[in-house]
C-alpha cells in the first residue's frame, strides 16, 4: 500500500511558463525507502516542493495516505504527517536543540528522552542539547539534529532534499549510517532527493527523474546498476513496468 501517490504531476514554471516537471506518476509505499535521482536540472528539486506544498502542481494530484492533499500548504502538510528536511536547514536563533526536539516530538521531552534521539542520530547528547539553533552548528550537525527531529515526529513519511549539499565527507559518512539505521529501526516511509550512489545503495526503489520526466523506476537491484554503468536505462526499465512487488 502507497503512503504517498503522485499522479500525473505537471509544473509551468509561473515567470515563463516552461514546463518543469511533465507527467509525473509514481508511488512511495508504506515502510519504503525511496530515493528520486537523476541529472541537475531535470526537476527533482521542484518534484520536492510539489511534495512539500512549497509549490502547487499546474495540474495534477498529489495524495498522502489516501487523501488528496494537492492543495494543502506545507504546514497544513506537516500536521498530515509528512516531515521535511531542505537542502540549508533553517536555523533558529535563541531556540535550543531541546526545543526543537520537543517541538517535533509534539510534547516537552525529558531531558534524557531528547538525548535518546540525538544519540541515535549519532550526536553526543551532553554536548548538544542546550546548544542554540545559530551559525555555531556545521552543516552536518545540523542535518542529523533535523533527521532527529524526523525520528521524533514519528512521521509516516520524511521528505529530505539533498541531504548530502554543503556538508563534508565525514559528515556525509556518518549520514550515511543514520539514513541506515533510521531505515532498519523506525517505521515510516523514507523519500530522498539525491544522486549519490552510497544512498542510492541503500534504497528500496529508485525513481529517475530526466528532463522533467520519470525516465525510469524500479527495484534498487534493477536500476542502480545501469545508472552506475552509466546506460540508458529507460530501455530496459520503462517508467510504470516495474515488476511486481517492486
Amino acid at each position: 500500500m502507497g503512503i504517498l501517490e503522485l499522479k500525473n504531476i505537471c509544473y509551468n514554471a509561473p515567470d515563463n511558463g516552461k514546463e518543469i516537471l511533465n507527467d509525473i506518476s509514481f508511488t512511495v509505499d508504506t515502510n519504503s525507502f525511496v530515493v528520486i535521482t537523476g541529472p541537475n536540472g531535470g526537476g527533482k528539486s521542484s518534484l520536492a516542493k510539489v511534495v512539500a506544498g512549497i509549490i502547487t502542481p499546474t495540474s495534477g494530484q498529489v495524495i498522502f495516505d489516501g487523501k488528496d492533499i494537492t492543495a494543502l500548504s506545507i504546514t497544513e502538510r506537516a500536521k498530515e504527517g509528512i516531515s521535511i528536511a531542505f537542502q540549508q536547514p533553517v536555523r533558529f536563533k535563541g531556540l535550543k536543540v531541546h526545543d526543537l526536539i520537543s517541538l517535533a516530538a509534539g510534547k516537552n521531552l525529558e531531558h534524557w528522552e531528547a538525548c535518546n534521539f540525538l544519540s541515535e542520530v549519532g550526536l553526543c547528547a551532553n554536548d548538544y542539547i542546550d546548544r542554540e539553533v545559530d551559525a555555531s552548528l556545521s552543516g552536518g550537525e545540523m542535518k542529523r539534529i533535523e533527521i532527529a527531529m524526523s525520528i521524533a515526529r514519528e512521521a509516516p513519511l520524511s521528505l529530505f532534499d539533498e541531504p548530502e549539499a554543503g556538508i563534508d565527507l565525514w559528515s556525509f559518512q556518518n549520514l550515511i549510517e543514520v539514513f541506515r539505521k533510521m531505515r532498519e529501526d523506525h517505521s515510516g516511509a523514507i523519500l530522498i532527493i539525491s544522486h549519490q550512489e552510497r544512498i542510492l545503495n541503500i534504497a528500496d526503489k529508485i525513481v529517475v527523474l530526466a528532463d522533467g520526466k520519470v525516465k525510469a523506476e524500479g527495484k534498487k537491484e534493477d536500476i542502480l546498476p545501469g545508472l552506475l554503468a552509466g546506460e540508458d536505462i529507460s530501455k530496459f526499465c520503462p517508467a510504470g513496468k516495474e515488476q511486481e512487488g517492486a
